[in-house]
């Protein structure tokens, strides 16, 4: 049976990176143009840099909650082998499909985080009116959505392989003889 421990603690670490995802994306940067004092040059200033460390925040979060499942599963790939059957076939469905939607969250919020901090501070524009460029609407919001995709086939995923890994120690995998019955002749 799945552990109900590990799986309470996936779904915190899930849901915190995902409510730290959102607040990244309503918090992304924005810009003013100013001019200096002498009126030489006009720049852009970039108001706090928060949403990067939300940003950072749930790729951690995301990161340990992935490791965790992997963790407990032997990451699909150690330890014994599982039963022939249909939790088998969904664990490796929900095993691909839970890593492809975890790296997709996973640079969404790094490239929001990475690109956000780029322009925190004062920046010289050689344009005039400077073109003061901010993080695009909606990464933040796509690594989110792709946390909450990861969060339920992460958990689907564990199940599944903890059923497939019940029962592989007490009986033959296939619970009869390897060898080819003679008895009859």
């Amino acid at each position: 049976m799945a552990s109900k421990l590990v799986l309470i603690i996936v779904f915190i670490f899930d849901l915190i990176a995902f409510g730290l995802a959102v607040a990244a994306e309503q918090r992304r940067s924005t810009a003013t143009t100013k001019e200096d004092a002498e009126q030489n040059y006009r720049y852009c200033v970039y108001d706090s840099d928060i949403s990067t460390g939300l940003g950072v925040g749930a790729f951690l979060f995301l990161m340990a909650s992935q490791a965790l499942i992997m963790v407990a599963s032997k990451c699909f790939c150690c330890g014994r082998g599982l039963r022939p059957g249909g939790a088998r076939a969904w664990g490796i469905i929900l095993f691909i499909a839970c890593w492809l939607t975890f790296l997709i969250a996973e640079s969404c919020l790094l490239a929001g985080s990475v690109r956000n901090a780029y322009h925190t501070k004062y920046a010289l524009v050689v344009s005039d009116p400077p073109t003061c460029q901010t993080l695009r609407k909606g990464v933040f919001g796509a690594g989110a959505a792709f946390i909450f995709f990861t969060c339920i086939l992460s958990e689907f995923y564990y199940v599944s392989y903890s059923k497939a890994d019940a029962d592989t120690g007490v009986r033959p995998p296939y619970g009869r003889e390897t060898g080819v019955g003679m008895g009859t002749y």
